[in-house]
C-alpha cells in the first residue's frame, strides 16, 4: 500500500506557558526556583544565575518579572543611559551576561541599584570568570554575588517537561511515547524543545499519529543536528 502523501506543515502559532505556576521544578531546579520565590529577601543584593542552553532560565526571569515587575535587558543592549531607569524598578534584570556585556554600565548598574535598595538578577550560561571582564572593582562585586545553578534535568523532570511541551502545543501523546523519548534522549531541556518541535512537524508533514517509531526517528536526527 503506497504511504500517504507527505504535506507541509502549517506552522500553526502557539505559546509556552510561562508563568510561576507553569515552572516544573525537580532537583536540578529547585535551587535558583526557590531563591528567586524569596524575593527580595535575597543573601546579596546580586544574584548570578547560571545554567545551560534551554536549561530554563528564560521562563524563571517571565516568572520573576511578572511577580516583581523588574526590568529586563539583554546583556549587549545594557548601556549606561538606561542605569538609572533600570535601578529604579523594583528589580533589574541582566539577561545572557555570556553573551557580552559593557563593564561600565554593569558596574554602574550595580553601584545604583545598591544605593536604591534594590536587587540585580544576572543569567548566564557560564559564571562571571568567562565573561572577559576588565574592571577589577566590577569582578570584585561580581565575586561578592549570590551565585545559583541550573543543571541538566533529571528524568522525571525532563518527563514533566516533555509532557508539557507537547501540551503546549495542544498534542495530547501517549504517556510510552514519553517514557521512550526520556531514556533515549540527551539530559538536555533544549534537545527536547527541539525534538518535541521536530516530532510534531513530522507528524504533521505525514498526517501520521505520533508514535515510539516516529519519536526514535526523529530523536536521532536532532542528536545529530539535522
Amino acid at each position: 500500500m503506497a504511504e500517504p502523501p507527505r504535506q507541509l506543515p502549517l506552522e500553526l502559532p502557539h505559546e509556552a506557558a510561562l508563568g510561576r505556576e507553569d515552572y516544573l521544578v525537580g532537583a536540578s531546579n529547585k535551587a535558583a526556583y526557590e531563591l528567586l520565590e524569596r524575593w527580595p529577601d535575597w543573601p546579596s543584593p546580586v544574584v548570578v544565575l547560571a545554567g545551560p542552553v534551554g536549561s530554563g532560565k528564560t521562563h524563571l526571569v517571565e516568572a520573576f518579572r511578572d511577580e516583581t515587575a523588574a526590568s529586563v535587558v539583554a546583556a549587549p543592549d545594557l548601556a549606561e543611559h538606561m542605569v538609572d531607569a533600570l535601578a529604579e524598578a523594583p528589580a533589574a534584570v541582566v539577561e545572557n551576561a555570556h553573551r557580552g556585556v559593557d563593564d561600565t554600565a554593569l558596574f554602574h548598574l550595580l553601584n545604583a541599584s545598591r544605593q536604591a535598595g534594590r536587587t540585580v538578577l544576572i543569567t548566564s550560561r557560564t559564571w562571571p570568570a568567562s565573561w572577559r571582564l576588565s574592571l577589577p572593582d566590577l569582578m570584585s562585586r561580581l565575586r561578592a554575588a549570590t551565585p545559583v545553578e541550573i543543571l541538566e534535568p533529571d528524568d522525571d523532570l525532563l518527563r514533566r517537561v516533555l509532557v508539557k511541551l507537547f501540551a503546549d502545543r495542544q498534542i495530547s501523546v501517549d504517556i510510552g511515547v514519553v517514557d521512550y523519548l526520556v531514556v533515549r534522549m540527551e539530559r538536555s531541556l533544549d534537545v527536547a524543545m527541539r525534538a518535541v518541535e521536530a516530532i510534531d512537524q513530522e507528524a504533521l508533514a505525514g498526517r501520521v499519529k505520533i508514535t515510539k517509531p516516529l519519536a526514535g526517528r526523529v530523536l536521532e536526527d536532532v542528536h545529530k543536528g539535522r
